[in-house]
C-alpha cells in the first residue's frame, strides 16, 4: 500500500460477507505505523457474526481505540453510535477507520456522519467487493449493490477494494481470476481500484502480478460455510 496517498479518514462498506471488517482491522493496524493515534468506529450493527468488536484485544494491544455501538449484537434495529464517534470528524490529529454495515441498510448509519466526512475532505470511501459472494458474482449485480449503498450513505465511493476469496482455502489462481471482474466494475463505475487484498501467505506468489496488494491476517475469523448461510 502507498503511504503517500493515505487519507485521514477511511470508510469501508460493501455487501454482507464481503470481508470489510477484517480489512478495516488490518488497515487500522497498518495506519498505526503512520499515525500515533488511530481509532476504529464500528458502524456494522447489521451482521452480528462478523464484527470489528470481535477484534477488541488485537486493536487494544496496538493502541488503537475502538468506538462501537451500544446496540452491537442486540436485536435493536436502530443504527446508532455514541456521540464519541463524532470525535473522528472533529479531532484532525488522529486517523480514523470506519466499518460500515452490510448493504444499504447498514449504510444508513453512515449517512448520519456523511456531511462531516465530506466537509473534512481528507477521506476515502472504499467499496469492498468479492467475486465469490452469491449476490455479487458479476459486475452488474455488484454495481447495483454499490449504488444502493451510495444512496443510503449520501456519499459516492472513491475507490474499490477487491477482496475476492474463498476463505482459508483461497489459492493464488482464485485471486487472479477475480482481476477482470474488479476491472470491469472499476471501468463501469469510473472508480479506481485502490487495493487487492491477499492473505499474507499468498503475497509472494502475487506481488509481481497484481498492483497495490494489501496483505491480510485473519484477525476476525468466521468459517466459509457460515458466511454463505
Amino acid at each position: 500500500m502507498d503511504s503517500n496517498s493515505v487519507k485521514r479518514l477511511t470508510v469501508f462498506a460493501g455487501h454482507y460477507g464481503s470481508g470489510k471488517t477484517n480489512i478495516a482491522v488490518n488497515y487500522a493496524l497498518w495506519l498505526k505505523t503512520l499515525y500515533s493515534r488511530v481509532s476504529v468506529a464500528d458502524l456494522d450493527i447489521v451482521n452480528p457474526y462478523f464484527r470489528t468488536k470481535d477484534s477488541t484485544e488485537v486493536l487494544a494491544r496496538s493502541g488503537i481505540k475502538l468506538i462501537s455501538s451500544p446496540y452491537a449484537n442486540s436485536n435493536v434495529d436502530t443504527p446508532a453510535l455514541p456521540a464519541e464517534a463524532y470525535s473522528l470528524l472533529h479531532d484532525t490529529q488522529q486517523a480514523g477507520v470506519i466499518d460500515v454495515g452490510g448493504d444499504d441498510r447498514g449504510a444508513l448509519a453512515l449517512g448520519r456522519y456523511s456531511d462531516g466526512i465530506l466537509a473534512d475532505g481528507s477521506y476515502e470511501f472504499l467499496f469492498v467487493i468479492s467475486k465469490y459472494r452469491p449476490l455479487t458474482r458479476d459486475a452488474e449485480s455488484t454495481l447495483s449493490v454499490m449504488r444502493e449503498i451510495e444512496a443510503a450513505a449520501h456519499m459516492r465511493f472513491t475507490g474499490i477494494v477487491n477482496n475476492s476469496n474463498i476463505g482459508e482455502i483461497t489459492a493464488a489462481e482464485d485471486v487472479l481470476a477475480s482481476v477482470p471482474y474488479a476491472a470491469e466494475i472499476s471501468e463501469k463505475a469510473d472508480v479506481p481500484i485502490r487495493m487487492t487484498t491477499v492473505l499474507k501467505s499468498l503475497c509472494p506468489l502475487l506481488e509481481d502480478k497484481i498492483e497495490n496488494i494489501m496483505p491480510l491476517t485473519l484477525y476476525v475469523e468466521q468459517s466459509w460455510a457460515e458466511r454463505n448461510e
